[in-house]
């Protein structure tokens, strides 16, 4: 009985999840609309900020800015329609993340540490939530079908449902910020593992 167990997700069968369409980090200079938009800014070399989310564009005599506000602030100026300092950060030092294409069925993943370049930030692949060391507070997405819920959160870590399945409590990310400045608890919905995905 020395051989492994096979692995019940090997050539995606039917039962098993597909995973989500994966972000992708373009610049902020291409052609893309950016109010409400997931940003990063930084510099190549240096690192990245994430976290974000941008207003459109601003142009101040020659050059280019983003007004970036931190993500809880965005999200509170939108749900009370309340005006936020937004600074202001050279378009070529912001980047958006989109939601790029599914990858072909049957790529095989990149196993062990992926070195990145540091001229800009890294794309991310989506991770099955039961890979995940910790998941409390993370951004999740909930994949049903050809369905992809994003803008989630993570209220609670793994644990064993009512039904025995291993689930997580999940929030929607407006009720999650709002949670911290107004300290209302957010609704929640048990979602179990194999439907989730770190984003």
């Amino acid at each position: 009985m020395s051989d492994p167990l096979p692995d019940p997700f090997a050539d995606q069968p039917d039962w098993a999840p597909l995973p989500p369409r994966p972000i992708e980090i373009v610049p902020a200079t291409g052609r893309i609309e950016l109010r409400g938009r997931r940003v990063l800014v930084g510099l190549p070399g240096l690192g990245w900020r994430g976290d974000l989310r941008a207003d459109e564009r601003v142009v101040q005599g020659s050059r280019t800015y983003v007004p970036v506000i931190p993500e809880h602030e965005w999200y509170r100026a939108e749900s009370e329609q309340m005006e936020v300092f937004a600074p202001l950060v050279p378009v070529e030092r912001v980047w958006v993340e989109t939601v790029g294409e599914r990858p072909p069925a049957g790529r095989p993943g990149e196993p062990g540490l992926r070195l990145v370049s540091l001229d800009a930030p890294a794309h991310r692949v989506p991770t099955p939530v039961f890979e995940a060391d910790s998941v409390a507070g993370r951004r999740v997405v909930h994949v049903t079908g050809a369905t992809e819920q994003r803008d989630l959160r993570a209220v609670t870590e793994t644990y064993s449902g009512a039904d025995g399945d291993i689930c997580v409590r999940v929030a929607p990310e407006l009720e999650w910020y709002r949670w911290a400045w107004r300290g209302q608890p957010p609704t929640t919905l048990e979602v179990p593992v194999h439907l989730l995905w770190l984003e």
